[in-house]
């Protein structure tokens, strides 16, 4: 992974849509919102994740929706509450990403999942309330 692809994803914003209670996941930062949040579905995990454009590379529009689709079947079919979300280059050099933050997934569950839609990385927060990018493979 090229430094330019690693700063990309540390600058990405991750938007979390609650609501009234919208709240954005900048890496290696706590969020109180997202801490509020664990707290209110008693869990102490949570995973921003996205099947767009796997292995960084650009797709069809149509690809990246389908491939969403059946990311969020999967979740759903694990019956885990989840909240959609966006991925956010503040550069705007990178189209936005839909996401999702789904609550209570252990981290190698989130690592399986991003595996599992090619995808280089994925944003996991534990107890600390502090995203933090794990990656698939070593950077």
């Amino acid at each position: 992974m090229s430094g330019k692809l690693l700063e990309a994803y540390r600058a990405t914003r991750y938007e979390v849509d609650g609501g009234d209670d919208s709240f954005v996941l900048r890496i290696d930062q706590p969020c109180e919102a997202l801490d509020r949040l664990h707290a209110e579905h008693d869990v102490n995990s949570s995973a921003f994740i996205t099947a767009w454009n796997p292995g960084s590379r650009l797709c069809s529009a149509g690809q990246n929706r389908r491939a969403q689709q059946e990311l969020v079947a999967l979740v759903d079919a694990d019956e885990m509450t989840w909240l959609p979300g966006r991925g956010v280059d503040p550069q705007g050099e990178w189209p936005d990403e839909a996401g999702l933050l789904v609550l209570g997934m252990d981290r190698s569950s989130a690592l399986e999942l991003a595996r599992r839609f090619d995808q280089n990385a994925v944003v996991w927060t534990g107890e600390d309330a502090i995203p933090r990018l794990l990656f698939t493979s070593e950077p």
